[in-house]
């Protein structure tokens, strides 16, 4: 019995030595080699189980060939280039660059966007939309739940597949973990295209469950989009849930259909390149140049994030930020240091009150030492911030599904709009500065400023952990 007790921890070392290895060889963050070291070091079983499910990092992979790439932008490439008077602002064009560079994400000009800020705006809107869809209805949702509201859309998805419009649905598999399989199997009886991202089943399961598709991103007949933070669920019409959404009309619907095309590729293996997925806008708003940005584990770089940094530190008067989790890497935070010791009017708005309690202690600390570099942290007191926005100088916002924490900034697949354009960047300060009405300054919370040791202890621990969250 003893030598069986002696070769079980003689493997168990060997194991995590080797997963020990594979952490250093990877050449991540120094932060988060550490965190992942610490844990499979101290706790090898757990440690180790908990990096093959949520540490192997896929980035270095290719499921897309540029070949693929290429077709599946083709036609959006084809309405960019038709673009007469097209002219990206001076002053955003190293940003928009960078985006077309590591993304591919072209920009477009004559847009409409119009702004929703609770499920009480977007939902009756979405649905009239869905009710007058003539050929095509493309959904990619983190989270379709099957309650009243979730119910509600699928009816009337449904409705409209029997009507002979093409319906297609992503839903992410480990968002929807809780959602009856009978449900989605409802939707496809009555003609719905619906498939998972990523399916979540053993014995893939560790190489998978990491890596979340949490982009919110929707298309109807190739006329008419919406991105922004909010799900199919019934809490998102409840008072004290605040979110944003975005629908957009005009050329920069065409980078969104890109990104939806990519991913039905990635999960149906249809390649869909027809014209008539592109059709010929309306729109001649002035409303300035837009882009649909997506990131994900599988490219190269984190282009969110990186855009996020580039706009911090090119921020001249002001960075407004509004984020239900705030977790920042290394980038991130010290980007928000730098540009608050220089004298930008740095904004963090979070809610008082998180959904996830862990990630809430989690992030005390951080907030903290923005708020001593100079930032100003705003808690929302009325109910839950979900909203994701960046606004800065009243020239430039970015509304989408990222979060400002690890894993929306490296390990899920997300998807934002990034607009150029005094009038919305004024509308979104609005929406920003009604909110900051609602919330109180962190200086004004004595508990949160100078919390007592064991809280201090708490949250020192969870931050240490914060990169695997």
């Amino acid at each position: 019995m003893g030598g069986l007790v002696y070769i079980g921890y003689a493997l168990m070392v060997v194991v995590a030595a080797v997963a020990i290895i594979h952490v250093l060889m990877d050449n991540r963050q120094p932060a988060k080699t550490m965190a992942w070291v610490l844990v499979i070091a101290f706790v090898p079983v757990v440690g180790v189980i908990f990096y093959l499910f949520f540490g192997i990092n896929h980035r270095k992979e290719r499921i897309i060939s540029q070949s693929q790439m290429d077709e599946l932008t083709k036609r959006s490439m084809l309405s960019f280039v038709e673009q007469h008077d097209f002219h990206v602002p001076e002053r955003q064009k190293p940003l928009v660059d960078l985006f077309v560079n590591q993304n591919l994400a072209l920009p477009f000009k004559d847009n409409q966007i119009d702004i929703m800020t609770d499920g009480y705006a977007f939902f009756p809107e979405l649905l009239r939309d869905i009710a007058e869809a003539s050929h095509h209805i493309h959904i990619n949702m983190y989270i379709f739940e099957d309650d009243a509201l979730g119910r509600l859309v699928a009816d009337a998805l449904m409705d409209k597949a029997r009507q002979g419009v093409k319906v297609r649905v992503i839903y992410d598999d480990v968002g929807c973990w809780r959602v009856n399989s009978r449900f989605f199997e409802h939707l496809r009886e009555a003609g719905v295209e619906v498939v998972p991202f990523l399916p979540v089943r053993f014995p893939s399961f560790t190489s998978k469950v990491n890596y979340r598709n949490h982009r919110k991103i929707i298309v109807i007949d190739g006329r008419i989009g919406y991105i922004g933070g909010m799900n199919f669920a019934r809490r998102y019409v409840s008072q004290k849930w605040r979110d944003t959404m975005f629908r957009l009309q005009g050329g920069v619907v065409y980078a969104l259909q890109r990104a939806f095309l990519v991913d039905w590729y990635f999960v149906d293996h249809t390649l869909i390149t027809d014209r008539i997925y592109y059709p010929t806008s309306q729109i001649s708003s002035k409303s300035g140049v837009a882009q649909i940005v997506t990131s994900g584990p599988l490219a190269r770089y984190p282009e969110i994030m990186q855009g996020y940094v580039r706009i911090i530190l090119a921020a001249r008067r002001y960075i407004f930020i509004e984020t239900p989790y705030f977790l920042p890497n290394e980038p991130i935070l010290f980007a928000l240091k730098t540009a608050a010791l220089a004298g930008v009017d740095v904004r963090v708005m979070c809610p008082m009150s998180s959904d996830a309690h862990f990630i809430d202690w989690a992030s005390r600390s951080y907030l903290r030492e923005i708020y001593e570099a100079g930032a100003r942290v705003y808690l929302y007191e009325p109910g839950f911030l979900h909203s994701k926005l960046l606004i800065s100088d009243d020239s430039l916002v970015s509304c989408g599904s990222v979060n400002v924490d690890f894993r929306s900034l490296e390990n899920n697949f997300e998807a934002n709009v990034f607009v150029y354009d005094e009038g919305t960047a004024l509308r979104l300060k609005k929406v920003y500065l009604d909110d900051q009405s609602h919330a109180i300054l962190l200086g004004d919370v004595p508990n949160r400023l100078h919390p007592k040791f064991y809280a201090r202890l708490w949250e020192s621990f969870t931050r240490l952990v914060s990169p695997l969250l």
